[in-house]
Formats: C-alpha cells, structure tokens, sequence
C-alpha cells in the first residue's frame, strides 16, 4: 500500500481568477500580448477551476514573476490589491495604462493617444488639447467590469467602434458634436462595463 500522501489540487477562487485577469491585462498594455492573444489566456483564466491553472497563462511575462506556484495566487476569498501600472508612453505618442480597482488622470496633447485596460476601475482620460478641427483621435479602451471617463470639448463628434459583452459605452448628449472640433473614434471591447464620455465641465455652458 502507497503511504505517500496524495496530492490534492485546490479550487480557484474568484479572487485567484481576477489576480490573474489583471497581470494578463497589464502585459496587453505595454504591448507584450496582442489582443487575440490576450482573450485566449482571458478565457482560459474565467475557465480555470483549479489554482495550479492559472500561472502558466502568465509564466512567459514579466508581470507573472513569482507567480509561477499557487502560493503565489491570492489567498481563496482575499480581495484584488487596487494598482495602477505606471502610464508607459510609446515613441509614437500612445500612452498605455493598466488600472485595478484604481485609476489615474491623463492629459493628452496633440498627436497623443491612449491605449488602456480597466479592471474594475479607470482612468480620467481629458482630450482638450488632443482635439480640435480637422483632427481625428482614435482611442483603444478596454475594460471589464470597470472603465474609464473620457472628457471631450464641445463641437467633437463620437464614433463607436467597440465590441460590448454585457457592456458599453455611455455617450452623454452634450458631449455629442457635429464634427466642427475633430472626431473621436472608440474601440476595444467592454465586458460587463464601459466608459463615459462627458463633455469638459468647463465648456457646460459655453
């Protein structure tokens, strides 16, 4: 008779599902995971029923170091440490930022963009200097279970281009132009969340 201990595999907790769900989203931010790439691991971590599951979706990454056995995860029933990535800025002018349970406030200036990733939290994303007549602005937001607020002058024109799963995007009435002060196009894909556009405060009642 074998007096070896069997081993035991143990459940993934919520809590274990999204720790991973926020590393992958933050290596997609600063251009190590393409999107494709990205919703496979993201699936396959929803999907996980047992912990040692879940790192080797982030063993290739540097954001999984030290994630690589389950002591690692959060511990079954903790809750996700809130974190805000540093906002990487690439050389042609996109800044790329990952928000948990957090958020920042990012300026753009003309020529800039944002690529970004919301978990349960999101950025304050104003585009006042990043907009004006003739411009057209594309900003790739994803977010799940969370978003950003994306403040726009008056006179811009909204385009949707984005995939919603039990989300989407709020286009506030004013904040809906006819074009005269550039285009603002959205994509990425919302999941159980999504982004508000307002119009900048102090152009309410200009």
């Amino acid at each position: 008779m074998d007096d070896q201990p069997s081993s035991r595999r143990l459940r993934a907790s919520d809590a274990d599902r999204d720790a991973i769900l926020a590393l992958l989203n933050e290596a997609h931010a600063v251009g190590r995971l393409g999107v494709a790439d990205l919703r496979e691991r993201q699936e396959a971590a929803l999907h996980a029923v047992f912990v040692d599951e879940l790192p080797p979706l982030v063993a290739d990454l540097p954001e999984g170091v030290g994630w690589g056995a389950p002591a690692g995860l959060a511990a079954p029933g903790s809750a996700m440490v809130p974190r805000s990535g540093k906002a990487v800025v690439t050389p042609d002018g996109v800044t790329m930022t990952a928000s948990v349970m957090s958020g920042r406030r990012i300026d753009l200036e003309p020529g800039q963009s944002v690529r970004s990733i919301a978990v349960m939290g999101g950025d304050d994303i104003h585009l006042g200097a990043a907009l004006g007549p003739g411009v057209t602005l594309i900003l790739e937001l994803h977010s799940l279970m969370g978003g950003n607020n994306v403040y726009v002058p008056s006179g811009v024109r909204i385009v949707e281009e984005t995939h919603g799963v039990m989300g989407g995007n709020d286009i506030r009435k004013r904040a809906q132009g006819d074009g005269s002060n550039g285009t603002l196009i959205l994509r990425g894909w919302q999941v159980i969340g999504g982004n508000y556009v307002k119009l900048e405060k102090n152009e309410w009642w200009s």
